[in-house]
């Protein structure tokens, strides 16, 4: 996790969860992580709409140029919605939490780096309920709130193990061995380990 709101979400989550692998819904209290608040959404997983954005803070928001509540999150991400589906299933399927890379811009403008992270959550005691999550940008850019984007572009995922806040693969190889090194897989990059992605 480079960005620090993403690390500061993830902490608050794994608090709140203690020993169980996901907290509940209403455990979550806005006021405890207000300063990151506008980075922060939440998704409906449950209903006749799945993965439709409950909560969408305004610096999310602002890279549309328009409100998200409501609407569906997968239409955000052009031709990685499939991708992000899967990777909303194994979080919730897995109660482990996943960061992603990606990359987003208006029409004629360079491509930005952003990150995401995704926590499950349950609600009334169902697992596959919510999934809270926040976006953050490397760099702010000037067109933010300003310019809408196009889409959502993924660059790279990482799963997390819920147990340990690790990533599941481990950040180095034994000594032996030589260090995992990223792979291609269509459009994105997988990488194998880390807590620094």
């Amino acid at each position: 996790m480079r960005q620090p709101a993403i690390q500061q979400l993830y902490d608050y989550w794994n608090v709140l969860r203690r020993a169980r692998l996901a907290p509940d819904r209403a455990e979550i209290d806005p006021a405890a992580i207000r300063s990151i608040l506008a980075e922060t959404f939440m998704i409906e997983a449950d209903g006749e709409a799945p993965f439709r954005l409950r909560l969408a803070g305004g610096r999310f928001a602002a890279l549309f140029v328009d409100e998200l509540k409501g609407r569906p999150f997968l239409e955000l991400w052009g031709e990685d919605a499939a991708n992000i589906g899967a990777v909303l299933w194994t979080v919730m399927d897995g109660a482990c939490p996943v960061v992603a890379g990606l990359k987003a811009a208006p029409a004629g403008r360079p491509l930005e780096d952003f990150e995401m992270v995704f926590l499950p959550l349950r609600h009334f005691g169902k697992t596959h309920a919510r999934i809270l999550g926040a976006i953050s940008a490397a760099a702010h850019p000037a067109w933010l709130g300003l310019l809408p984007v196009e889409r959502l572009q993924l660059h790279s995922l990482r799963v997390m193990s819920s147990e340990t806040g690790r990533s599941r693969l481990p950040l180095m190889a034994p000594r032996a061995a030589p260090a995992p090194r990223p792979f291609a897989r269509g459009h994105l990059t997988v990488y194998e380990g880390g807590r620094n992605a």
